[in-house]
């Protein structure tokens, strides 16, 4: 993971990738999961996304993973919340209630340190890792959360067209990562209005990778 490359994006408030509202992949879908209110979702690089505030709303509580500490800092101002701060070494614990978020590098973060979670809901950690970082995410990721169901979010189009992130994947890459642990659905792939951040053509892909 490049974390000068994430780092200066926030520094530098570089983040078109920040919703203004929580994502419809998130509102529509997250239904699929069927999860009783007070479960506990993970969502890994998760920025100070709304889609966190949306969750606690919802009446879940919510794990998270980021890199950039700005990103949580701003996050708890913006929930109104004071956070407790724990140094765990190589990654810093942010809690507060229903609340918890690791800063620092994911593979970092152990399952012991996590603990347990019911689901994850992947927006924007598969899609911002480079294709050669990929398959150690996916592998860590089903460690750390023992397997959890997941609500994943992809983008599909030219590579050669744009750089990455969000990079291109692909359904055969989602079923080469996920297939053998998991039953996939795909739940919806739609084109994304005005393509990916107005430079090409793409579709986004949402998917309920389904366990038991």
């Amino acid at each position: 993971m490049d974390k000068r490359f994430w780092l200066q994006k926030w520094e530098k408030n570089n983040i078109a990738f920040h919703r203004s509202d929580a994502n419809p992949s998130l509102v529509n879908h997250f239904d699929q999961l069927a999860l009783a209110k007070g479960s506990r979702i993970f969502v890994p690089l998760c920025g100070k996304t709304l889609d966190i505030a949306w969750l606690l709303a919802q009446g879940y509580r919510v794990v998270g993973a980021e890199l950039a500490e700005m990103a949580i800092d701003q996050l708890f101002v913006e929930l109104g919340v004071e956070p407790t701060v724990l140094d765990l070494g190589d990654v810093k614990h942010y809690s507060a209630t229903g609340i918890d978020i690791f800063v620092g590098n994911i593979f970092d973060v152990s399952r012991k340190m996590l603990g347990a979670v019911d689901a994850v809901y992947d927006r924007a950690a598969l899609v911002a890792l480079p294709k050669a970082m990929r398959n150690r995410y996916t592998a860590h990721l089903m460690e750390v959360t023992d397997k959890a169901p997941q609500l994943l979010a992809t983008y599909e189009y030219a590579q050669s067209v744009m750089d990455g992130p969000p990079f291109s994947i692909s359904d055969e890459e989602v079923n080469q990562h996920y297939r053998h642990s998991y039953g996939l659905n795909l739940l919806v792939s739609a084109d994304v209005p005005g393509g990916l951040k107005g430079k090409c053509a793409a579709k986004e892909t949402v998917w309920w990778l389904q366990t038991g």
